[in-house]
């Protein structure tokens, strides 16, 4: 890929996701490219769910934790994760990120292959 095409890409990129101070090889700049090209049919609206448990100990003794993640593809380009806990003694915690940065999307995506 020229260095023309390349910059294409990364204003096209740009238009959607942060890719300030984001360094991109070719791989990387068509990768999201093309992703941002289906995002409407293929991702948006997608969740996915996975749930795990744990034990884990503590200074009361030994405590189960079910954890929940969920990755919601947005409306907008991007990922919400969402973090749940909930711990047998009672104890419980959320949390929420959101995606929308270029380099957040590529390691999100690295992340599960």
């Amino acid at each position: 890929m020229d260095r023309h095409e390349k910059k294409r890409l990364r204003d096209y990129i740009g238009e959607h996701l942060d890719v300030s101070s984001t360094r991109m090889t070719d791989d990387d700049a068509t990768f999201l490219s093309d992703f941002l090209n289906e995002y409407d049919e293929t991702y948006k609206g997608r969740t996915e769910t996975r749930t795990t448990s744990r034990d884990g100990w503590s200074s009361d003794g030994k405590y189960t934790r079910r954890e929940t993640f969920t990755n919601t593809f947005t409306e907008d380009v991007g990922i919400r994760q969402d973090y749940e806990y909930q711990d047998d003694d009672g104890q419980s915690g959320t949390s929420t990120n959101l995606i929308t940065d270029a380099r957040g999307i590529l390691n999100w995506f690295r992340d599960r292959t």
